[in-house]
This record gives structure tokens, sequence and C-alpha cells, in this order.
């Protein structure tokens, strides 16, 4: 198991004071929700520490932004993670599934998150709005991600996509990006100078 402060730690990524607390609490929340609603096929607390790592690690290597939005964010993952990790950034949290958004509601309003707000509909579905950092964690192929986020983007705006080892299928070489690799996560960063 890991030891989730440690590991980030000794990775150099700086957290709030209430990071941790609010993971707790996050946690707790998840496995409650989960025994009724099954909001994430992660059902033990090392299996959540590992989404957990794999959500926040960006920090390492992202630039700060003021605003980002996060594609279908399930249980929480990576978008409600980032927002706990960015207090300063404004997190919109985009999905469907009315168990999973009322459970990102639940979480946002018991952890009084101010920055984060959740929307309950299908990214395609979205007003225009421009967003500084789009992410999306096992939501769809790349080709689909860059199609669906096309009006909430503009030529400044960057993408992190959290991807498997078939990545590498998924980028042209024409495309301006960069993958950062952890042992077992691929991070498409698209739009990076």
């Amino acid at each position: 198991m890991i030891n989730l402060k440690q590991t980030l730690h000794d990775d150099g990524i700086l957290l709030p004071d209430d990071f941790f607390y609010n993971i707790q609490k996050f946690k707790e929340h998840l496995f409650k929700w989960n025994k009724i609603h099954n909001l994430t096929g992660a059902k033990d607390e090392k299996t959540i520490d590992e989404f957990i790592y794999d959500a926040i690690f960006p920090l390492s290597f992202l630039p700060k932004c003021k605003n980002l939005l996060d594609i279908g964010t399930g249980a929480g993952f990576p978008g409600l993670i980032l927002a706990m990790g960015l207090p300063d950034t404004e997190v919109v949290l985009i999905e469907p599934s009315p168990k999973r958004s009322s459970f990102l509601q639940f979480v946002k309003a018991d952890l009084k998150l101010g920055n984060v707000r959740v929307v309950k509909k299908r990214v395609q579905d979205m007003e225009s709005e421009f967003f500084e950092l789009i992410t999306s964690r096992a939501v769809t192929d790349t080709e689909m991600l860059l199609e669906l986020s096309k009006n909430l983007r503009d030529e400044n705006s960057k993408l992190l996509f959290y991807k498997g080892e078939r990545v590498y299928d998924e980028v042209s070489k024409d495309m301006k990006h960069k993958i950062i690799k952890t042992k077992n996560r691929h991070y498409l960063l698209i739009g990076e100078n």
C-alpha cells in the first residue's frame, strides 16, 4: 500500500494544508456512497489512494491556471482531487450521471469547496466557455476528446488526458504534445510549447 502523504511529499508536490483532511473526508463519503450507488469500481483504500495519487501527480509538472474543466469526472477523478490541490483554481466538473453528479455536489458542499462547480450534463451540451486547462480520465480517445472540447478552449488552452500505454496510437506527429510517464500512467499534455 502506498503512503499517499509520504509519496506526494517525496515527489515534491506542494499541497494546501487542508488537502489530506479533505482527502480523508472524501474517502469516507466515497466508501459510504459506493456501497449504495456503485460510483466507482475502486472498492478498497489502496486502490482509492492509487487513484488519488494518479489524479494529483500532474501538479508536479502543470503550470498554474485560473480555471480548469474536467470532462466526465465520475466519482471525482481527477477533477475533484485536483480542485482540492488547487484551491485558487476555479474547477468545473462535468458529469452527466445523476448519481455521480449528486455525489460530487455533496462532497463540494460538505468540504466547502468554493472553487468547484458541478455541471450535470454531457460535455457537448455545455455552453461555450473557455478554460485554460481541460482534463479527462478514462472517457474516450484523444481525437474524440479534442472534438468534444473544441467550444471550451482557445489557442492558449492546454489539455491533460490521463491515458494508458496506447496513448502513442492516439497522437499524431504534428500535434504539439508531451507525454509524461509514471509507473501506471501516461499523461498526455497537449498545447505544450
